[in-house]
């Protein structure tokens, strides 16, 4: 009887797990890279908000910011989408 409580609970521990996780191909892209220069050919983050944050970041340590090519402005495309729906 031990053994069956133990396996509902994992087994309702790994239902809970998956209503809560995101679904694996829902990564959050940020508009707004920074690109540090360095003897090793350097390193970006994209990670960024705004383009004031990601400016302060190299503020002091060098580099540059770009915009994020992989961002996509879902509020802009759900408008463009609607108003292409209504014609």
């Amino acid at each position: 009887m031990h053994k069956l409580g133990l396996a509902l609970f994992a087994l309702a521990a790994l239902a809970a797990s998956q209503l809560i996780a995101p679904p694996a191909g829902a990564e959050t892209y940020y508009p707004w890279c920074a690109n540090y220069g360095g003897d090793m050919g350097g390193a970006s983050n994209c990670g960024f908000s705004t383009l004031e944050q990601c400016r302060a970041t190299v503020s002091g340590i060098g580099g540059f910011c770009d915009p994020n090519p992989f961002y996509v402005d879902t509020a802009k495309s759900d408008r463009s989408s609607r108003k292409r729906a209504r014609h």
